[in-house]
């Protein structure tokens, strides 16, 4: 009896593969989401969970490595993280891509049923010739004797030129600038691919270099190498934007110098107080205010023209080792000094580590940089667009300036100067508007009770 159930069961007509796949557990699907507005493809930095580990709604799954910095990925759903698809330390892994999977409550998550993979569009094979071809060996030839003008040796040393592929048309067979000037001749066409063997260039009767000398991978050190480093998303998404921002935007720049005397004394009175503020607070200020007072000067560029913002929202710049990133100091004119002082240094902090959610560095009016840290005295900044103006901060300077005329005669007296320079989008602030926000945000500054600071 027992032999003849083990017969049967054998021979049944469905396979016991699927069986088995009866028995498996519905997956949830984990897929890399899109984690801020130009994200395109992310990087798994860390998983946080293991399979097998029990998730709850909200719980952190991964860290993910977006365009902007590295973001947690919380779950929506309560389960046990069944399958990693997709290791730590991957990169480049496109929106929607299948990362995880998940089963339910109660369910055994080592039956988990792994989709298939979504089969891929075959693409046409190239064209197969009927026969391998010989390769083309271009062989040496015998150098000749060349006759070059002063000009054209002067062309062909400051661009690295090969005066053999120049055809000389000066008299006896003298090589001018004008030859140089002139466009090679076209390459013949080469019906079918073949490997290309090519001599090395032939030095000229002069003794001097044709060109630099080629890199050659897989040899470090060799003249002409290199060593290619691996761009992050994030480094990728500033080159794109400083390209987009310099060539679609008419930068134009103002400089102006700011007193930071009463400042200065105005932080020793706070500091009695315990209350520790730093200079970059007082500028953050004096700009909210100023654009409260300016609301012209708030205004970002879209698709159909300007648009002006109800909203003062300042993005301050903080370097990071992974690159730039700009949180925001929201609501930034209605905030205290020693708010806005909190508020700067938890976003600070938050962004060396890399720990910044989408909404705290998404959706800023105004951009301010400070290098003056890094004892750099001025500088221009690029505009972070859609924005309509970014200010870049100098260090402070002691200057001697001469006070104005008093009983006793002129007299000099130190001054602790800044300068600030304003890039403005030419479109939406022109010059004498840049102007007269910049006085205006001098004068919230040199007075910082003026501007409620």
């Amino acid at each position: 009896q027992s032999n003849t159930s083990l017969v049967g069961f054998s021979t049944s007509n469905t396979p016991l593969k699927d069986k088995m796949s009866c028995f498996r557990a519905a997956p949830l699907k984990v897929q890399m989401p899109a984690l801020s507005p130009t994200m395109e493809e992310g990087n798994i930095v860390k998983w946080l969970k293991k399979e097998g580990d029990e998730v709850a709604a909200g719980d952190t799954l991964c860290e993910i490595e977006t365009d902007k910095a590295v973001v947690v990925l919380e779950s929506s759903e309560d389960g046990i993280l069944a399958k990693i698809l997709v290791q730590e330390g991957s990169r480049g892994v496109r929106l929607g891509t299948l990362i995880a999977l998940m089963v339910s409550e109660g369910e055994d998550w080592k039956q988990v049923e792994i989709p298939a993979p979504e089969p891929k569009t075959p693409t046409a094979a190239p064209p197969t010739a009927a026969g391998p071809a010989p390769p083309l060996t271009t062989t040496p030839s015998a150098p000749k004797q060349l006759r070059l003008s002063p000009a054209a040796r002067h062309i062909l040393d400051t661009h690295g030129l090969d005066p053999h592929l120049a055809k000389a048309t000066g008299p006896r067979g003298l090589i001018t600038k004008e030859d140089e000037r002139r466009p090679a001749p076209p390459a013949a066409a080469v019906t079918s691919p073949a490997p290309v063997t090519v001599s090395p260039p032939i030095a000229p009767s002069t003794g001097r270099p044709t060109f630099p000398p080629l890199s050659v991978p897989g040899k470090p050190g060799m003249p002409g190498t290199f060593t290619e480093i691996p761009a992050s998303n994030v480094r990728r998404v500033i080159a794109q934007r400083l390209t987009q921002s310099k060539s679609t935007i008419p930068h134009a720049y103002a400089s102006v110098d700011c007193d930071l005397g009463p400042v200065m004394k105005l932080r020793k009175q706070l500091a009695t107080e315990d209350i520790k503020v730093s200079v970059n607070d007082f500028i953050i200020k004096a700009a909210a205010v100023s654009l409260r007072e300016m609301p012209e000067v708030n205004v970002m560029w879209s698709g159909d023209g300007p648009q002006a913002l109800d909203y003062i929202h300042i993005s301050i710049a903080v370097a990071t080792p992974r690159g730039l990133i700009t949180p925001i100091i929201k609501d930034a004119a209605s905030k205290g000094l020693q708010e806005i002082a909190a508020t700067a240094k938890a976003l600070a902090k938050k962004a060396r580590d890399g720990k910044l959610l989408p909404e705290e560095y998404q959706g800023g009016s105004f951009s301010i940089s400070n290098l003056g840290m890094f004892g750099i005295s001025e500088f221009s900044a690029v505009i972070n667009p859609p924005q309509a103006c970014i200010l870049a901060v100098g260090g402070t300077r002691a200057e001697l300036r001469l006070a104005p005329q008093n009983q006793d005669g002129p007299v000099l007296h130190t001054q602790q100067l800044m300068t600030v320079t304003l890039s403005s989008d030419g479109r939406l602030v022109d010059d004498e508007l840049a102007s007269r926000f910049l006085e205006k945000f001098r004068t919230n500054l040199e007075q910082p009770q003026r501007a409620s600071l």
